[in-house]
């Protein structure tokens, strides 16, 4: 049967009946009944009233309610969709066209964002009279307007996912920054140190839960995520250092990427922890597959073509620069989604990007391009961060929070220090390598919820 009138059918919203289409779609009859039996009843709700019209005979007659239907709707300032209800029970819904195409703007989402980007300003701005890291002010930022301090910020996933751009952008500089020349020198410490260090660390924690009772597995996860440090920090501090480059700085960014990289492998690991050894088994090997296959199609393209898009880029774009920022931008978020959709973390993704430019000699040309945008989302991501802290909570618990401090940063520094110590290096090296390494990254906080 064919629908006529000023609204969209919209779908059927109850009964047996079907309908499609917009501004005259088909409606098709309830089932059981024919069109020279046809008998419906169309409502309109107003202001305080209700107008009805009982209709029988043939489909024409359906017709006119329908259009009726539709100029009644219109009249009605207190419900904008109308409905028609067949002699089955079959409702109808029809909705204005001019209300299609309307965009509807998120203002709550644009005010948190407006909030957090003043409340990181403010913080670090504080903070760096003082003379201390802005990271810390970017931090305390988040805690005060977050849900543990004004409640300021109400959509805190849209926040926190606008966000991971941040890490995206600080990893995808990091591998702008990553010299294989250097990182060569301490490949022995970086790789063989970084997997004695998380190996000991778990092996520690699953012994201590077998003495005091506890389960194994959760022993050695606890480890696993104790051991990850927190990259986008690091990074941050050292950055604004300018220790990148020193003989320990390359020894904590090498580690770090290997962290990163065992982040996946700990990830194929939770069902071998929650005791499906088989499941786990496919999925470490299934990984190392997909690590090997991007890694190897990384290279290749770089080889082969990110030059050739970077000459192109910079041809098209002339003296302004925008296009070239733009285009780098989009390079390394393609490439972080490939990995992504390989089943490998974003940031790994990033990284690799990082390291294909890099590989061009074009690198320091493109950290310029992109670091405005770059210190931004890192800015926001650090703030995001801190909403998760709740100051009260932590007042309240202050005697189990300055135990768990002062055990968690002397045990990683001793045992990463020890691990550097042992490969040959100075003392002072050891020990800023382990104090840069003490604390626990936002990895813990991934691995926690994927675990639960």
């Amino acid at each position: 049967a064919e629908g006529a009138g000023g609204g969209d059918a919209a779908g059927k919203t109850s009964g047996a009946g079907k309908s499609g289409g917009a501004g005259g779609g088909k409606s098709s009859e309830a089932e059981g009944s024919t069109p020279d039996a046809a008998t419906a009843t169309a409502t309109s709700a107003g202001p305080g009233e209700l107008s009805a019209w009982t209709l029988s005979g043939n489909m024409n007659t359906l017709v006119e309610a329908m259009e009726a239907l539709s100029a009644a709707s219109g009249e009605s300032a207190a419900e904008d969709v109308a409905r028609l209800i067949d002699s089955s029970d079959n409702e109808y819904v029809l909705s204005s066209p001019k209300h299609a195409m309307e965009l509807q703007q998120d203002l709550r989402l644009v005010a948190d964002i407006v909030t957090m980007v003043t409340a990181a300003a403010v913080g670090g701005l504080v903070f760096a009279l003082f003379r201390q890291p802005m990271i810390t002010g970017y931090l305390a930022a988040g805690a005060t307007v977050g849900p543990g301090g004004l409640q300021a910020v109400k959509e805190l996933v849209q926040v926190e996912t606008l966000s991971q751009f941040g890490v995206v952008l600080l990893l995808f500089c990091l591998g702008l920054e990553f010299s294989m020349t250097k990182l060569r020198a301490v490949r022995g410490v970086a790789v063989a140190g970084g997997i004695t260090q998380v190996a000991v660390l778990m092996l520690t924690c699953g012994a201590l839960s077998k003495m005091f009772g506890a389960p194994v597995a959760e022993g050695l996860f606890i480890g696993a995520f104790l051991s990850m440090s927190s990259t986008a920090v690091v990074l941050k501090i050292l950055g604004e250092k300018d220790q990148l480059a020193t003989l320990y700085g390359q020894i904590t960014v090498g580690t770090l990427i290997l962290q990163d990289l065992l982040v996946g492998v700990f990830f194929s690991l939770l069902p071998v922890l929650g005791g499906d050894t088989s499941g786990g088994f496919v999925a470490l090997c299934a990984l190392a597959v997909r690590i090997a296959l991007f890694v190897a199609g990384a290279m290749f393209v770089a080889r082969r073509a990110v030059a050739q898009l970077l000459r192109a880029l910079q041809r098209l774009d002339g003296s302004s620069g925008e296009l070239f920022q733009i285009g780098m931008v989009a390079f390394c978020l393609v490439v972080a989604w490939a990995s992504d959709a390989l089943g490998l973390s974003i940031e790994m993704g990033a990284f690799v990007a990082g390291a294909m430019v890099s590989s061009t000699g074009e690198a320091e040309r493109v950290l310029h391009a992109v670091e405005p945008i770059k210190n931004l989302f890192t800015a926001l991501f650090l703030a995001s961060i801190g909403m998760v802290i709740n100051p009260h909570f932590l007042w309240l618990h202050l005697d189990i929070l300055l135990c768990s401090l002062v055990l968690t940063i002397t045990a990683k520094t001793a045992l990463f220090g020890t691990v550097v110590r042992a490969f040959g290096y100075s003392a002072a090296t050891a020990l800023s390598v382990g104090m840069a390494m003490s604390q626990i990254g936002e990895f813990a906080f991934v691995l926690l919820s994927r675990a639960s």
